[in-house]
């Protein structure tokens, strides 16, 4: 059984682009139009939910003794949803999505322990890039024949997809790039590169064409992580990138945006303050901000909000101080066990790791001012376990060397 670990490892993958048509099944009313149809979202949702058990049920068979360092910081901020869930407005409106949390845990867990099963790695990988490069053509050809009309009319001619929302689908590219292009640099198989140039490529199209701010600023985050630690002169590299993406988006990505976008947000950040003012223990639990927000907006204010436009705002509001404390304890747990890892790893498979690092830091970025769910409940916890599985425990080279 555990043979085909590499293959439902590839298939969660291939299926995060699909991950965006949940909101349909909350009852949550968001700004987007969803392309997949409601049953096939309940199909996607119970596919992952199989793979999940087969997954945990491996995890139980071949436990190894300390090969899972994040696991308590993760349990952690999952029991921080479901106390939040308990205790907020509506127990029902997070439900769901606390419940992806939970496979997202036995998710990372699975990637962590199998990555080097042969085959996996590749699998996975292969996987990742082939579905992130079908999701990119698909957004840009909708594009450029502005269908289905009202998602092109909604979101203002900015590239979607599958994706509901073009931040959605930014996020997701800022993840998937920087490990596109780390796959063309290291000694994997030719398809493998190959496949990663396709979806790099295609990714920073959709990407540019999603004319997200938020997302072109994270990628430039990204992009100035992977040249800090890559380049010799690692910090004026990082610096100029950093200012050229500051420069694109001045000059190129405030078309297509509504310019009352600006102030709309400042509205909501300042709502935002008011709610966590008033519930700053455990929060007004998930999916609530938009109740609590018609409740604490000004008068002159957007009159609807579907979370507050920043994802440290957002999770502040709907998880309070526990949820705060224990994604702290989380990333800081992660941080010293990569170093940790990258530290005895072989020079390909430090730098792999760190480049799924620097997608963490660009939607670290991103959500300053934008709250991604793609990447919340779709590839944060795995994309951890990803930067782990890929520096390995010891030093080691890649799969095909």
């Amino acid at each position: 059984m555990r043979r085909l670990m590499p293959a439902a490892l590839g298939l969660v993958y291939a299926l995060v682009p699909f991950f965006p048509s949940f909101i349909a099944l909350t009852f949550v009313a968001f700004p987007g139009v969803t392309l997949i149809p409601r049953s096939a979202a309940i199909g996607v949702f119970v596919i992952c939910g199989i793979l999940a058990l087969y997954a945990l049920a491996m995890l139980l068979r071949y436990r190894a003794p300390g090969s899972q360092p994040l696991l308590l910081p993760l349990l952690s901020v999952f029991g921080a949803g479901l106390l939040a869930g308990i205790l907020g407005f509506d127990p029902r409106a997070g439900l769901l999505f606390t419940f992806i949390g939970g496979l997202g845990i036995v998710w990372h867990c699975a990637i962590v322990r199998f990555y080097d099963d042969r085959g996996a790695a590749t699998t996975m990988l292969g996987a990742y890039l082939l579905s992130g490069a079908a999701a990119a053509a698909a957004a840009i050809v909708m594009l450029a024949l502005r269908a289905p009309a009202a998602q092109y009319a909604l979101q203002h001619g900015r590239a979607t997809g599958t994706f509901v929302l073009p931040g959605e689908l930014a996020g997701y590219f800022i993840v998937l790039v920087p490990i596109a292009y780390a796959v063309t640099r290291v000694g994997l198989s030719g398809w493998l590169r190959a496949a990663a140039w396709v979806a790099g490529a295609l990714g920073v199209i959709a990407l540019a064409l999603s004319y997200s701010r938020a997302g072109w600023m994270g990628f430039a985050a990204a992009v100035a992580f992977v040249v800090a630690t890559r380049a010799r002169h690692g910090a004026r590299g990082a610096a100029l990138v950093v200012i050229a993406g500051a420069i694109a988006v001045l000059l190129l990505f405030n078309a297509h945006h509504d310019p009352s976008e600006d102030y709309t947000r400042l509205s909501i950040w300042q709502a935002a303050t008011q709610i966590i003012d008033r519930f700053p223990l455990t929060g007004v639990g998930p999916f609530n901000f938009s109740r609590l927000y018609a409740v604490v907006r000004a008068p002159d204010a957007d009159a609807t909000a579907f979370h507050a436009h920043s994802l440290y705002l957002t999770f502040f509001a709907e998880f309070g101080i526990v949820g705060v404390a224990s994604v702290v304890w989380l990333m800081w747990c992660f941080a010293v066990e990569l170093r940790r890892r990258v530290g005895l790893a072989s020079q390909a498979r430090a730098f792999l790791a760190l480049s799924v690092t620097a997608g963490l830091v660009g939607v670290a970025v991103q959500g300053l001012i934008d709250t991604v769910s793609v990447v919340i409940f779709g590839l944060w916890m795995p994309t951890l376990g990803l930067a782990l599985g890929a520096a390995g425990e010891r030093a080691a080279p890649p799969e095909s060397e």
